[in-house]
């Protein structure tokens, strides 16, 4: 009351005749007065007290932002490293396209429907339907075979496993992503197309009336024996990022399921797998692109006869990778043009394939922040 009494005393109700007091910024009366030594607070304000809050606490003018300085370097950076990629993938395309035109005009056959490859014979007649199914099968027969697995121990090391084992186990995995293909190859050749022999004997034996496993043989280093090696390698990439994926679920979703009395299972049915299935799905789609992209293992494990069959465990298949890999060296000016074509449309595939997992992320991404 008495701060209001002396300012209807002293003030022309708003006007110009303001006091000294109240024109402060906020905070300053007590603290101009202690710079004069003056304890009732009613020395002059100095002038960069008006213009600068004084320092001591109040409004006042935020300072400028610099024009230039470490945010915009970082800036500049992140927006240079985004277009040099790109750069970098139309460089790539514009590459195979020049390089690929010479020899798809010197084909003598379609090379979308063709099933042979004589790119070095003349004329040239080479296609890429039998290597891309064969790229085809063998990462979907990877990713049947993977996904369940690495799922499950991503499940079991996340929320089953003790700490300790679960560490030690997810760094054997980590361990596992890091064995190179040419070690992947080498034990498929030499030691996994044995029981794949035998698995495929039984197949047939058993199970001869379904296209996939019939024929008469020989059996082993087919289609199936490629696929198995690819699900090893491509195990624990799926496996590591699904776990990191499922311990980032939130606590509070966990807690709300047991909160409504569900089971462990019925927990991660509710709570971990819906929250986690945008990474999974990435995981997947990575584990699918390493499998596409995949050479030395499978030029180890394949038969290399190119040919459209529906049967899984006889001698034969052929990928676009490991054709690549195999005829490169041998290749004439033709058919290193036929073999840069080949890797154009796995290019593509690769790309189509990453297009569509983004799709679905963001698809199931905008999906939960609307149920949100």
């Amino acid at each position: 009351m008495a701060d209001r009494q002396s300012r209807s005393a002293d003030v022309n109700t708003g006007g110009p005749g303001v006091t000294t007091s109240h024109a402060r910024p906020a905070g300053a009366t007590a603290s101009a007065g202690v710079l004069d030594g003056q304890p009732g607070g009613n020395a002059p304000v100095p002038p960069d007290f008006r213009t600068n809050g004084g320092g001591l606490g109040g409004g006042g003018s935020l300072p400028r932002r610099k024009g230039f300085g470490a945010e915009s370097v970082f800036r500049a950076t992140t927006l240079a490293a985004g277009t040099m990629v790109l750069i970098i993938i139309v460089a790539i395309t514009v590459f195979l396209i020049a390089k690929a035109v010479p020899a798809l005009r010197a084909n003598d056959a379609n090379f979308l429907t063709e099933t042979d490859w004589f790119a070095n014979e003349s004329p040239p007649r080479f296609g890429i339907a039998a290597l891309a199914y064969g790229t085809v099968i063998t990462a979907i027969i990877a990713l049947l075979v993977a996904v369940p697995i690495a799922l499950g121990i991503a499940l079991y090391l996340s929320h089953y496993a003790h700490k300790r084992i679960a560490t030690t186990l997810g760094f054997l995995i980590d361990l596992l992503a890091a064995v190179p293909s040419v070690v992947f190859g080498l034990w498929g050749l030499i030691v996994f197309v044995e029981p794949v022999r035998d698995f495929s004997l039984w197949l047939n034996k058993y199970f001869s009336w379904l296209p996939l496993f019939g024929g008469d043989g020989p059996f082993g280093r087919s289609l199936m024996l490629g696929g198995l090696v690819l699900a090893i390698m491509v195990l624990p990439i799926i496996t590591a990022l699904s776990r990191e994926v499922f311990m980032q679920t939130p606590t509070a979703n966990e807690e709300a399921a047991w909160a409504l009395g569900s089971t462990k299972w019925e927990m991660i049915r509710t709570a971990v797998l819906p929250y986690g299935r945008p990474g999974v799905i990435a995981s997947v789609m990575l584990g699918l692109g390493r499998a596409l992209g995949e050479t030395i293992a499978l030029a180890m494990t394949l038969g290399f006869i190119n040919e459209i069959t529906p049967n899984l465990i006889k001698n034969g298949g052929n990928t676009i990778a490991a054709n690549i890999a195999n005829g490169f060296g041998e290749a004439g000016e033709i058919g290193r043009g036929a073999l840069i074509a080949s890797g154009l449309v796995l290019f593509t595939i690769t790309l189509i394939v990453n297009m569509i997992a983004r799709a679905i992320i963001y698809r199931r991404r905008e999906f939960t922040e609307s149920a949100a």
